[in-house]
């Protein structure tokens, strides 16, 4: 018997089939990964995610295993050479907010120990759990995005409004916007209760 899924992540590619069953949703609690998701996020804006995710390997190299430490003493010189990597979104704009961002990035981390403690205090700490039945339920943006966003823009963050930092918050497990009748619901929601991880399908 085949397993019921989102339908928003059918059709597509076996990658995004594979991002849906084992990532999306699932709660994020490194650092490292926090800015990963903050540099693809703000590559997706105004396009779709699949066409990210499926450059997220040349991504990866570009921004040194997305280290912010790194990307944080990127300069002129290393955004031209982003602007002529193939593999990835060469828009000047974006390339320029992910560096911007990741020097904000580590003052987030001095400020609060760990930005992975900044963000999920807008959620009190444990994932917001939903009760989504059909996709058109499932909204672009809500109070806690709003509110996120906007601190972040105040911290001159680049990229995030709030509904990119929406499916962020999706992305990451902030919010559980698994549809209910998804195999992966149950046990993200399990999980919540306990606040742990559960195991990827």
């Amino acid at each position: 018997m085949e397993l019921e899924r989102c339908p928003w992540s059918l059709g597509v590619s076996d990658a995004y089939l594979a991002y849906h069953d084992t990532e999306w949703g699932v709660p994020v609690r490194d650092d490292r990964r926090h800015f990963e998701f903050l540099v693809l996020e703000g590559a997706q804006a105004g396009l779709s995610w699949s066409t990210v995710l499926h450059k997220r390997d040349a991504y990866r190299r570009a921004f040194k295993g997305f280290d912010p430490q790194k990307v944080a003493r990127f300069n002129a010189g290393s955004i031209e050479r982003l602007l002529k990597d193939p593999g990835i979104i060469r828009n000047r704009l974006k390339l320029e907010s992910a560096v911007t961002n990741a020097r904000r990035f580590l003052e987030v981390q001095a400020e609060f120990g760990s930005f992975d403690s900044y963000i999920w205090a807008f959620v009190d700490g444990r994932p917001k759990v939903n009760r989504r039945r059909r996709q058109k339920e499932v909204p672009a943006r809500s109070r806690e995005s709003d509110a996120l966003s906007k601190d972040l823009k105040a911290r001159g963050f680049k990229f995030v409004g709030t509904t990119i930092i929406y499916a962020h918050m999706q992305a990451i497990g902030l919010v559980n916007d698994h549809l209910v009748s998804c195999f992966r619901y149950q046990p993200l929601a399990e999980a919540s209760k306990s606040n742990g991880v559960p195991n990827s399908a």
